[in-house]
């Protein structure tokens, strides 16, 4: 995850439990849930670019690969080691996905070159202002017409989820998570330049409800 200093925090925070990534989340997530809800909403066709910004060990990529493997699907993540990881699983289950390395905050992308961007519990990592510049980004990298699909988490609906969302919070930072709790993320992505902006569905999750949104570059 960025920082505020430009650099990065391992997934995990600690180097140590980067390896650990995958089965923590699976454990802990109803993972292959909401990004095979994410998947189905992004509907990736054939030649479609697409992009998961922040896209740890690869889990979604592939996913997206596996649905529609005449899709040019791209991975970003600012750590090397996850990368790795991404790219070891991508070897091991025969699928070409390109891997880069840098920050949503500054994407490696010309303008206007995706028809799709997508992104899974990357937003609440960011501080305010490095959230509106990723938002930015993405209306930049994504051609008319394009759409992003992200999962992240939302405003609590009721008392139990605001309670279960506190230790997220307490984890990585009130500030970053703020936006996603007030429900805000909508729009910071209007405000950036894309259209229609809404939560499209929701998840109950240990950790607090997630919510599933879309928006489109006009």
């Amino acid at each position: 995850m960025p920082t505020e200093s430009g650099g990065y925090l391992p997934a995990l925070r600690f180097r140590a439990l980067t390896r650990f990534f995958d089965p923590l989340v699976g454990l802990a997530m109803p993972e292959k849930r909401f990004k095979g809800a994410l998947v189905a909403q992004a509907e990736p066709r054939p030649g479609q670019r697409v992009l998961d910004i922040g896209c740890g060990t690869g889990t979604l990529a592939l996913m997206v690969k596996q649905a529609e493997p005449k899709a040019e699907v791209f991975g970003l993540d600012a750590d090397p080691e996850i990368l790795e990881r991404a790219r070891s699983k991508a070897a091991q289950a025969g699928l070409d996905v390109q891997l880069d390395q840098g920050f949503s905050t500054e994407l490696p992308y010309q303008d206007d070159f995706f028809d799709v961007v997508l992104s899974t519990l990357f937003f609440h990592h960011l501080a305010g202002a490095d959230k509106r510049r990723t938002a930015a980004e993405i209306a930049r990298v994504l051609r008319r017409g394009g759409e992003l699909h992200v999962v992240d988490y939302g405003r609590p609906t009721d008392p139990l989820m605001r309670a279960a969302i506190t230790t997220v919070r307490l984890f990585d930072g009130l500030e970053q998570t703020r936006d996603n709790v007030t429900g805000a993320l909508p729009a910071i992505f209007e405000q950036a330049g894309l259209m229609r902006s809404a939560e499209t569905d929701r998840f109950r999750t240990v950790f607090g409800s997630l919510s599933l949104y879309r928006a489109r570059k006009p």
